[in-house]
């Protein structure tokens, strides 16, 4: 969950900076990127060796957030009926739903998460007892439902901005 609000936070971010749209989150009520949590976790699962040669971290990092993109690319068009991104236009694009130039920022990312951002916060996480940490995974989890279920059933993006009306 973390990460996946770091992910929405650099989503945000991202927006600002491209002039793109500033709401861009992937349920209905958390301010989360679940993608950007998945991909993390992914990334920090390789085994050790790969952190301990950042070029292996870079590549397999990549690699990971690449696959985790897809994936949920693929689980929103074809479970869910709706696309967050696009990126037909990008250079090594496949399918629209991955591009090279962000598979490459998400190498940079890797090394950021595991060499930075990670040693600093999960000294942190570890503190978190564990009925927290099981009410946040609920919480998740409910809005996750009632995500898809807006999505499916709208099969807009537009109704997770509910906030908007």
């Amino acid at each position: 969950m973390v990460y996946g609000f770091a992910g929405f936070l650099l989503e945000v971010a991202f927006a600002h900076l491209t002039g793109g749209r500033a709401d861009r989150k992937g349920l209905l009520v958390l301010p989360l990127c679940p993608v950007y949590g998945v991909g993390a976790c992914l990334i920090l699962a390789l085994p050790q060796w790969v952190d301990d040669r950042p070029w292996a971290l870079f590549l397999l990092g990549a690699l990971a957030a690449t696959a985790a993109e897809y994936l949920a690319a693929l689980w929103h068009e074809k479970a869910l009926g709706v696309s967050f991104w696009n990126y037909d236009g990008l250079p090594g694009n496949l399918h629209g739903r991955v591009c090279l130039p962000f598979s490459l920022a998400w190498g940079v990312l890797s090394l950021g998460l595991v060499y930075r951002v990670h040693p600093v916060v999960a000294p942190w996480l570890a503190r978190i007892p564990a009925p927290v940490g099981w009410a946040a995974l609920a919480t998740l989890l409910a809005d996750a439902l009632f995500t898809a279920a807006a999505l499916r059933g709208t099969g807009d993006t537009a109704s997770l901005r509910w906030y908007e009306r």
